[in-house]
């Protein structure tokens, strides 16, 4: 029997039978791990260096790491002889982090799944598990545990506590994330959380000085865990990071695509705000 697939460009991949072999971007890489599917190597973004970014590589192990961004080439994906080239996509219409172009060289086809802002984040959730299991995955649920992590974000945010996603450029600007153009920033929200709006900017990140986040006055910070943000360890010498109140917590904007890593996610969060509004 044929296999088939339809990813999230509306491009149907079809094989004679199902794909063995998976490339992947890390993060969708990881995704499928956690739903039973071990990749045959995984790869990184132009944001990503020569070692994979363990922000984002979740649970995964003894997978080969196939470089990233210009180190990227059709020679290293061709190296593990992949059915498939997984990837996810912010726009519907292009891969993020592999070129068609260098997949097509490698013999092998790409699968691109939505993760952009206008996906809901059970949506994203939703797409990984019918791929995983398209693939011969064992999907491990989690759906239990992220309902309870909604739960208690639910019930933690019934304290009037502010909450700014961030991720840090350095001593002088700092990104703002504009919680709507996030999946999980925007189910926090649905969950009863405020977010800051960071003002005008961008469309996904307002880029301003850190006397501007200062002024926004948050109670919680989700900071960006990735190694091409600015670790908060390097931010001693910012008068304003230095004159922040608030609490700082880890925020992955790549988490691995399953019901657990977002579990854990939102677990965190809500253990944060449950600390803050005891304080009140």
């Amino acid at each position: 029997m044929g296999w088939e697939f339809t990813d999230d460009r509306g491009i149907t991949l079809r094989r004679i039978g199902r794909p063995e072999r998976v490339a992947a971007y890390v993060r969708a890489g990881a995704a499928l791990w956690d739903l039973g599917v071990r990749p045959v190597g995984v790869y990184g973004s132009g944001h990503d260096g020569d070692e994979p970014d363990r922000a984002k590589s979740g649970a995964l192990a003894d997978v080969p790491y196939l470089g990233a961004g210009k180190g990227l080439d059709d020679g290293a994906i061709r190296s593990v002889r992949p059915d498939i080239v997984v990837d996810v996509t912010y726009d519907r219409d292009k891969p993020y982090a592999v070129t068609e172009a260098a997949a097509k060289r490698a013999g092998a086809p790409v699968l691109a799944l939505a993760v952009g802002g206008d996906t809901s984040l059970s949506d994203i959730l939703a797409r990984f598990v019918q791929l995983a299991v398209a693939l011969g995955g064992e999907p491990a649920g989690g759906e239990g545990e992220l309902a309870a992590a909604e739960d208690a974000v639910r019930s933690a945010a019934s304290a009037p506590l502010k909450v700014l996603a961030l991720s840090a450029a350095g001593a002088r600007q700092v990104h703002l994330a504009r919680p709507g153009t996030w999946p999980e920033l925007r189910h926090l929200t649905e969950l009863g959380v405020e977010l800051i709006e960071p003002g005008n900017g961008g469309a996904n990140w307002a880029t301003t000085t850190w006397e501007h986040a200062l002024g926004l006055a948050p109670d919680l910070v989700l900071a960006d865990a990735r190694a091409n943000a600015v670790p908060a360890g390097e931010l001693d010498s910012v008068p304003a990071w230095e004159a922040l109140t608030a609490t700082v917590e880890p925020w992955n904007p790549e988490l691995p695509c399953s019901a657990h890593a977002y579990a854990a996610f939102l677990r965190s969060v809500a253990d944060a705000l449950e600390v803050l509004g005891a304080k009140r």
